[in-house]
């Protein structure tokens, strides 16, 4: 799907560049954009083809996928918008899928804004004098937005209005634009961050979860055949085991042993070939890749198996400690490899075991 990116009549030039909303500042009239073009599919997708466009496509995440359903369906039969949502879970497992496919089941057009540039409220009204009846404002790393939007977002999302001082001085008058009803879906893998009267105007908040590996191979095997590749059940399974429960990963997996089979083999992905690709990525069966494995490694090798702080590891492997613990030790950790104790970081007897192993 092409992207599309957001047109006004306004440039970004038009507006100040303070950080922080000024409850003072001021507005011309010309500062407000007059037309903002979305087309009604025009969402970007990053997954490009493998990503579901409607929800009926969509697999795993049942219980969020029932309940979206009837908040769609109660929403279309009285015509009216649909209550504020809010996605949240780690990456990959399908917070934007959920969030473009929504606007597409209602008839509507979308409306896509990322957390981390809307630094001030200037920012934020384009997208919101511009929201079509029923229409949705999608806000990726929701979490991201300065203190300062989210004030400014309160009354938008309640009230449907949002307050602007025109002019300044004694001059200065404020105007109370209403706006036409509209939707807010959030997506945030880190909610905490999010201020709770920000969360409490979200009617639906719902959290993704990891996937079992039976839903996984099911994705694998359908967009193996929008990729035109011909794969064994038991290679799909192969692959769904070795990719942490997040369909994002599966289909990076998809591709590489797509690419390995087409070079390596006649093109058909068998468990052989499969097994091997994943090899010559060094992904082993728990879906470990060389870091996770060098980082328990350290930890058994040089310091026996620990506690250790994870500054002293991350030392010896020399990478950054943010980077093992965002990065690395989350899996390690929901797989039970590790242990996080007020003294340190140890490894449990499974990770012991699976060294031993490999």
């Amino acid at each position: 799907m092409p992207r599309h990116t957001l047109l006004s009549s306004q440039s970004d030039d038009d507006f100040d560049s303070r950080s922080s909303f000024d409850p003072g500042a001021s507005f011309s009239e010309d500062d407000i954009p007059t037309r903002l073009t979305i087309p009604a599919d025009g969402i970007p997708d990053d997954d490009g083809a493998l990503r579901p466009t409607r929800i009926h496509e969509m697999i795993g995440q049942r219980d969020v996928y029932e309940r979206i359903l009837i908040a769609i369906d109660a929403t279309q039969k009285r015509r009216e918008p649909l209550g504020h949502i809010l996605f949240d879970g780690p990456p990959g497992l399908g917070k934007t899928t959920f969030s473009t496919c929504i606007p597409r089941e209602l008839g509507v057009s979308c409306q896509i804004a990322s957390g981390a540039t809307l630094k001030a409220p200037k920012d934020l009204i384009p997208y919101l004098t511009n929201a079509e009846e029923r229409s949705v404002l999608f806000i990726d790393e929701i979490h991201r937005m300065q203190k300062a939007v989210e004030e400014f977002l309160y009354p938008a999302m309640e009230d449907f209005r949002i307050d602007l001082v025109i002019g300044e001085g004694s001059g200065a008058r404020t105007i109370n634009m209403q706006l036409k009803p509209f939707t807010i879906i959030g997506a945030t893998t880190r909610a905490g961050l999010l201020s709770a009267p920000l969360r409490d105007r979200f009617t639906m908040r719902e959290h993704l979860d990891f996937y079992p590996e039976s839903d996984l191979a099911l994705i694998i095997e359908r967009n193996a055949a929008k990729l035109r590749v011909d794969i064994s059940p038991d290679a799909a399974a192969e692959i769904a085991r070795r990719s942490r429960g997040t369909p994002r990963i599966a289909n990076n997996r998809l591709r590489w042993v797509r690419d390995y089979a087409v070079s390596r083999a006649d093109g058909k992905v068998t468990l052989d070939v499969a097994c091997r690709a994943m090899q010559m990525q060094e992904i082993d069966v728990l879906g470990l890749d060389r870091q996770d494995r060098k980082y328990l490694e350290v930890i058994l090798r040089v310091f026996n198996g620990g506690p250790v702080g994870v500054e002293a590891v991350a030392h010896t492997m020399n990478v950054a400690p943010d980077t093992l613990v965002d990065e690395v030790e989350p899996f390690l950790l929901r797989s039970e490899l590790i242990v996080r104790s007020p003294r340190g970081r140890m490894l449990t007897e499974k990770a012991i075991e699976h060294l031993r192993l490999h």
